[in-house]
């Protein structure tokens, strides 16, 4: 017997083969994202000739695609379960590929800005790549998934900056950016033939999901999804909340500026490693025992390392620190994710995982905020500490509110098991 005779576990195609493809994607997508952000404060001096107020662009730049990918991955989530999740995908990279080659085109700063306001209003491929792979996997399989496509999204995250440096150094940034178009047009094609979806009845699904009225506000009434959604904003903002300051905490560490650019790169790859050698085994162990416990061990560990690393006044122990803090903190998104799909029915999975990706952008764009207010008023050791305890916040969040994870109300309004 296959894993999907099931009746209530009929795919249009094999999960297994389905999750080989959306982890590539989602690497894929990641490394293209990564490997142009940390060069675009030089791509304004070297190459859009902005002489004043670099900052002041800079952080109009980064920021502008957070704020509407925020206000615009829930709106994309639910026109997902509404329609097709395939064509929400598909829609998403062709608009991101667009985005990255014009990015590679701009003249100005403001071409710039608007090409990044045009890249939030785009987003929303991770969210639907995680709706695809929850609603065409069995559940007792769910876990792992979230952990593999977790683990591939965060070696994107250490590959891209590597590949984009050694591009942006041998070919000119200009080209990075075309490189990152070439792979979002290549998830296209991938996501267009190469995924199946089951056909869905449309004007069934829109008439089960209003855009507006009390079943469209009553799914996040549930405490198991409201407090999930707590626990994605705080981490996302204890990530975030370092990375103003990062580079010059690595220096006063290491005690000198030589080579502090790529050391920095180094020391902040330690933590997408351990995620990728973690995050797949978090998920395997969530399967097995729980995904509650899982993401409490987690974010303690998480928020206690984080706390614990700041510490050391040199590098090496601080590296180390950092590495272990990152095995615990793998096991996070994961849980988060498995257990938004056990308590949201599959009909809502595209508006939920919409909302998390929502959420996660507002801390994006929280963090740095708060870090940069932190470093102003105090040390930089200080910032450092100020994560993890961001990081303890949402454990003590989930903590006390952990015994309304299972009520039957809620299990029974969502039709999932127990996690």
């Amino acid at each position: 017997m296959t894993e999907n005779t099931n009746p209530e576990e009929r795919f249009p195609m094999n999960w297994k083969v389905l999750l080989g493809i959306l982890t590539i994607t989602a690497m894929m997508m990641s490394a293209s994202y990564t490997m142009l952000v940390p060069f675009l404060p030089l791509y304004l001096t070297q190459e859009l000739g902005v002489s004043d107020h670099v900052n002041l662009w800079s952080g109009a730049i980064f920021s502008v695609t957070f704020v509407f990918s925020a206000i615009m991955a829930p709106i994309w989530g639910a026109m997902s379960d509404r329609g097709s999740r395939k064509m929400m995908a598909i829609r998403s990279a062709v608009l991101l590929a667009l985005t990255y080659t014009l990015g590679g085109l701009v003249q100005t700063p403001f071409q710039l800005f608007l090409v990044r306001v045009l890249q939030g209003f785009a987003a929303g491929l991770w969210p639907a790549l995680l709706s695809l792979m929850s609603s065409n996997c069995p559940q007792r399989k769910i876990g792992f998934a979230m952990g593999i496509m977790q683990g591939a999204l965060t070696a994107g995250h250490v590959i891209g900056p590597l590949a984009g440096g050694v591009l942006a150094q041998y070919l000119g940034m200009r080209f990075s950016f075309f490189t990152g178009g070439a792979a979002l047009f290549t998830i296209t094609l991938v996501i267009l033939f190469a995924v199946r979806e089951k056909p869905r009845d449309r004007k069934a699904a829109a008439a089960s999901i209003p855009l507006s009225g009390p079943r469209r506000s009553s799914l996040f009434k549930i405490p198991v999804i409201s407090a999930l959604l707590v626990a994605a904003a705080l981490t996302q903002t204890s990530i975030t909340v370092s990375m103003p300051i990062f580079t010059y905490y690595v220096g006063e560490l290491l005690g000198t500026t030589d080579h502090l650019v790529a050391i920095s790169g180094y020391v902040f790859a330690v933590l997408g490693i351990a995620g990728v050698i973690a995050s797949p085994i978090w998920g395997w162990v969530g399967q097995s025992i729980g995904f509650k416990p899982v993401l409490l061990v987690s974010m303690l560990g998480a928020g206690i390392f984080a706390i614990v690393s700041a510490l050391p006044g040199v590098l090496e122990p601080f590296v180390l620190l950092r590495f272990i803090g990152g095995l615990a903190f793998a096991g996070i998104f994961p849980a988060i994710n498995a257990m938004l799909t056990r308590y949201s029915p599959v009909t809502d999975r595209g508006r939920v995982f919409g909302v998390s990706f929502s959420v996660q952008q507002a801390g994006s764009i929280v963090g740095p905020l708060l870090g940069g207010a932190v470093a102003s008023f105090m040390t930089l050791q200080s910032v450092m500490i100020f994560s993890g305890i961001v990081q303890l916040a949402a454990f003590t969040h989930i903590w006390l509110v952990r015994s309304r994870f299972s009520k039957p109300e809620a299990e029974q309004t969502l039709g999932v098991p127990r996690n």
